[in-house]
């Protein structure tokens, strides 16, 4: 380890090129992303199926003070669009307390044991899932539990790499891949007990993958980077900003809600994708009525095929001097976003002569949006890894992920209008959202990427 944190790049120390540390916080976040994602599948329906039917939703402790809350803004709300507004605020904020675990590992309490305490809290709100009564206690924990781990975890890979090393950006997807196979297996088992035995089944499940992804970090600390020195350590240098890390902060921060709205459409798959899908397409196969969860692990497949496929062609751009900067990825990966909602659009209009439509339209606006997402998600961590001044990593991190909780207000707002407009409106106006975010990341990729390039740390103008 040096001084300023980062990981050597000792022959020793490497696994395939990179760090040994990645294979520990990659194979660590897999799993949290499996007790995430594993929940997040089946919390639209367990609350449409049954927590917020008339005879549960008494019992869960606290329910009535959020749901006055959130008609008081929203007037009176349908139980499809009241579970759409929980799904939009929990899957929101679980982005927002990021920022306050980033300042808190930055500046007094080092990253590991932050990152540890994140595991543990979000391992007991999977498990307190189990009792209708304790769900929103069980969602207090999830969100502060995010809060310690998600952003952190993130910082940690970027510091296994000096700011100038190209193995950055594929560390990356590295990072996201390993989320993407837990994709798979997290809806296929806890979709399927949640589904076909018990919601709390599914829950519970959760809650060991959480388990298994703490032991594994705690196996791998020593292969992670030292703390950097807290602020109140660090000498008097660091104290102030140069005119370009302003411009740069600034910048990052105004970038916020353009990424969140080159979310929309692929953050909807776990709000509106399945009610609608539910609905609308023919989930029989060979006899047997598919989950409509089966179709996140059908799209967590699709992810993983496509991330490594990216993984090796910005490989062969870079042997050859040609991988676009993380800016342009970014732009790249918000067009293709943008045209997946149109499949849906398309798909609604065969709706119009009843019945139900076939899957391998939910499957097509799956494949364009993952290739979308995988070009996207790994240029965004390493953009702001890369580009925020280092004493503010951890923040800026969280700033970033202020991107998905934007995203996911918007998502919980815009799913409540599915039973208010025809479903060619609904996907259109997606479709719409994302168009406008990825014209003006452009102007951003022409006029404002000096601003975000990582410039020499001794550069003061």
């Amino acid at each position: 380890m040096t001084a300023t944190g980062l990981a050597s790049a000792s022959p020793q120390s490497d696994v395939l090129g990179h760090p040994r540390g990645l294979a520990y916080l990659s194979v660590s976040e897999g799993w949290e992303r499996f007790s995430f994602l594993g929940m997040q599948s089946l919390l639209v329906l367990y609350m449409t199926h049954q927590l917020l039917l008339p005879g549960h939703v008494e019992r869960v402790l606290g329910f009535s003070v959020l749901r006055s809350m959130i008609e008081r803004a929203t007037g009176p709300l349908s139980t499809a669009a009241l579970a759409s507004q929980v799904f939009g605020l929990y899957a929101g904020m679980i982005y927002v307390t990021p920022l306050l675990g980033g300042l808190l590992a930055d500046r007094w309490v080092s990253r590991t044991k932050v990152v540890a305490a994140g595991a543990i809290l979000m391992a007991i709100g999977h498990f307190l899932m189990a009792w209708e009564e304790t769900f929103l206690p069980a969602l207090v924990l999830l969100l502060a539990g995010c809060g310690g781990f998600k952003g952190n975890i993130s910082s940690q890979v970027g510091n296994l790499y000096s700011r100038d090393d190209a193995r950055r950006a594929t560390a990356f997807q590295v990072f996201q891949l390993g989320i993407a196979i837990s994709a798979i297996a997290s809806p296929l088992v806890c979709g399927t007990l949640g589904e076909k035995v018990a919601w709390h089944y599914g829950f519970a499940a959760a809650g060991i993958g959480m388990l298994i992804g703490l032991a594994v970090y705690l196996n791998g600390v020593k292969w992670l980077p030292e703390q950097q020195a807290r602020v109140s350590d660090r000498p008097a240098e660091s104290g102030r900003f140069s005119s370009r890390e302003w411009k740069t902060v600034l910048l990052l921060i105004a970038m916020v809600p353009l990424l969140a709205a080159t979310q929309v459409g692929n953050q909807q798959m776990f709000n509106a994708f399945v009610v609608w899908g539910e609905k609308n397409f023919d989930l029989r196969v060979a006899g047997f009525e598919m989950p409509v969860t089966w179709l996140l692990s059908a799209d967590a497949a699709i992810s993983v095929a496509m991330m490594m496929l990216s993984i090796w062609a910005w490989q062969a751009c870079r042997n050859r001097g040609k991988e676009p900067k993380d800016i342009m990825k970014i732009v790249i990966g918000g067009v293709v976003m943008a045209t997946a909602p149109f499949i849906l659009a398309l798909a609604s209009l065969h709706l119009a002569a009843g019945g139900k439509i076939s899957i391998g339209w939910g499957i097509a606006f799956e494949f364009i949006n993952e290739v979308g997402f995988v070009i996207i998600i790994p240029a965004n961590l390493s953009l702001y890894s890369a580009a925020a001044p280092k004493r503010v990593q951890g923040l800026m991190l969280g700033v970033y992920l202020l991107s998905l909780f934007c995203a996911n207000l918007s998502v919980g707002w815009l799913g409540a209008l599915l039973d208010r407009m025809t479903s060619v409106s609904f996907w259109l106006l997606h479709a719409a959202i994302v168009s406008a975010a990825a014209i003006l990341l452009m102007a951003i990729a022409k006029w404002g990427r000096n601003w975000i390039t990582p410039a020499d740390p001794a550069a003061t103008t």
